[in-house]
């Protein structure tokens, strides 16, 4: 976002300044906030004609900002209302009442992942080193115990973990390629000792016609993994553990394992000291995404599992962030 743009949209109501102030804080998170200028022009626009004269939005300004206008498009419209929801929320962390409007009802995700705690984490691993492998060839058994702790100790999908190669994997440097991802962006991911002794002592379990394969996770005859299959498995040990499956829909999922990941390192860095301005960005790379969009939606999840733990000004952030949905693709 160049000085040309900002002078192509100045602000002239009584929320200028605000304005220019928070569109300055989020690009300074690493957002590029391409489209914000024009929408808040517009809402700039809206508060001359009449001029509101106190800061706080109000529920009748809300409401004509959130009327779908002619011909535009219901995702257009729901991005319009994310900029003021955002915006609003800010204003209530900088203690002015202002209201904040809910998201359009058709466009509003209803899915949260299930975060489980660092003890429910240590229980499935618990769960998963008590499975008896046995001698069955064709059995998943074998990879359950070091691929679920290398998805929850790098953030990994499982798609991803069971398409990497064992030219992929280096355990004797604790790092990991992921070449195939969602995006298409190859990415290096370090790992702990702990995970790196998971993943030996699997290796080290197979037979030799399975340790020539081409996959770092295969069955004891070699057979690349069954993605169907490792959820079911995951179901088994959930139940082993003694957690609760609420169902179709609800959880935990395999990919919440992914989002626990997300969660608790954001929350380790938080208590180390690290504000989000460096531990956003580290996360996303990690993550494999294409921007800090798509891995803001932790910061909410994280300032609600622990609450307390992020700074004030983490948590302006993290009411600054727009409620988008969850998927297996995130």
């Amino acid at each position: 976002m160049g000085k040309a743009v900002r002078q192509m949209y100045e602000f002239h109501g009584i929320y200028a300044g605000l304005l220019d102030q928070y569109i300055s804080f989020k690009q300074r998170l690493g957002y590029k906030f391409t489209d914000a200028y024009s929408t808040y022009s517009l809402f700039d626009r809206m508060t001359l004609e009449p001029e509101e004269a106190t800061i706080g939005i109000t529920r009748d300004l809300a409401d004509a900002w959130a009327k779908q206008r002619p011909n535009e498009s219901d995702s257009t419209r729901y991005r319009r209302v994310m900029y003021l929801i955002q915006f609003s929320r800010y204003l209530c962390d900088l203690g002015y009442d202002s209201f904040v409007p809910p998201y359009p009802a058709s466009y509003k995700s209803t899915f949260t992942p299930y975060i489980l705690t660092e003890q429910q984490m240590n229980d499935i691993f618990k769960a998963c080193d008590s499975i008896e492998i046995g001698d069955f060839a064709n059995s998943q058994a074998v990879v359950i115990p070091a691929l679920f702790r290398l998805m929850y100790g790098t953030g990994i999908r499982v798609g991803e973990a069971v398409s990497l190669l064992k030219t992929d994997v280096a355990l004797n440097n604790n790092t990991l390629i992921i070449r195939d991802s969602k995006n298409g962006k190859e990415r290096m991911i370090p790992f702990t000792e702990s995970v790196a002794e998971a993943c030996r002592a699997y290796r080290a379990s197979l037979p030799k016609k399975a340790v020539c394969a081409s996959n770092f996770f295969v069955r004891r005859n070699g057979m690349s993994c069954n993605k169907k299959h490792l959820y079911d498995w995951f179901r088994k040990v959930l139940s082993m553990a003694g957690i609760p499956h609420g169902g179709r829909g609800n959880g935990p999922r395999l990919h919440d394992v992914r989002h626990c990941f997300s969660v608790h390192s954001l929350a380790k860095m938080a208590a180390d000291g690290i504000d989000l301005y460096y531990s956003l960005p580290i996360l996303s790379e990690y993550l494999g995404h294409q921007s800090l969009e798509a891995t803001e939606k932790y910061v909410r999840l994280t300032a609600e599992m622990y609450p307390g733990l992020l700074s004030k000004a983490d948590n302006i952030c993290a009411y600054a962030f727009p409620e988008v949905g969850f998927t297996d693709d995130n």
